[in-house]
């Protein structure tokens, strides 16, 4: 199933903000299970979460991934609407930052064009050697400081801001009440096992979300919700 691409941008699009919004778009199966059975996400979604996938990417400005799901799901590169992003005024591909405390970034991603986010107290050597070729933001002590991190994406007008999870990085951004709309596809399957959640970590949260909308597609449902902030 091929959805009128005009329709999808008009619903896709990113609000006017003078802030960094950051949207979150995920996968799950009907009891929750955020992977399949070969342990990605990318197997549960269809034609349709492809095609509302690539619009995602091909709005922002800024994908942030963590650096293990990158390397889990085969991060390399990702094709996106270049003559959309130049009626919207975008730079011919966004940015891809990964997150990583440990700095274990994937040998295909060490290349000009990336940038790799850490903590500050990350191991000093390490990032003077990523420095060699990509941009390194480090910021926090222990944790990443995500409020610094966001502050940085505006200094370089970075306002649309597409997270991809994984589901602990995920997690991190839902406790500190960062994700401001989630895109979540919902597959017509059930997982069980001890497949991850969307969102993992260890203090709970609780975020109300308001209704955007739902589409049909695939037996499934592609559905977006915007934080209900005071």
């Amino acid at each position: 199933m091929t959805l009128d691409a005009g329709e999808l941008e008009r619903l896709y699009a990113y609000p006017d903000s003078d802030r960094p919004w950051v949207r979150t778009n995920f996968v799950s199966t009907l009891d929750g299970a955020a992977t399949g059975q070969d342990g990605k996400s990318g197997t549960l979604g269809g034609d349709t979460d492809t095609q509302v996938f690539a619009l995602l990417r091909s709005l922002a400005d800024v994908i942030v991934v963590g650096a293990g799901t990158a390397r889990d799901e085969g991060y390399e590169d990702f094709g996106v609407d270049t003559e959309l992003r130049m009626r919207l005024g975008l730079s011919p591909v966004p940015t891809m930052v990964l997150v990583s405390r440990s700095l274990g970034i994937p040998p295909a991603l060490l290349r000009p064009g990336i940038v790799v986010v850490t903590t500050a107290d990350a191991e000093p050597d390490a990032v003077a050697t990523l420095r060699e070729t990509i941009e390194v933001i480090a910021a926090g002590q222990g944790d990443i400081d995500w409020t610094a991190v966001l502050a940085e994406f505006a200094e370089r007008g970075w306002r649309r801001v597409l997270c991809e999870g994984g589901p602990s990085l995920h997690g991190e951004l839902v406790r500190l009440d960062l994700v401001d709309e989630l895109c979540l596809t919902i597959a017509p399957v059930l997982a069980g096992g001890h497949a991850p959640r969307i969102a993992h970590g260890h203090d709970a949260a609780h975020h109300a979300m308001t209704f955007g909308h739902a589409i049909e597609g695939d037996g499934g449902l592609l559905t977006r919700w915007v934080r209900a902030r005071p």
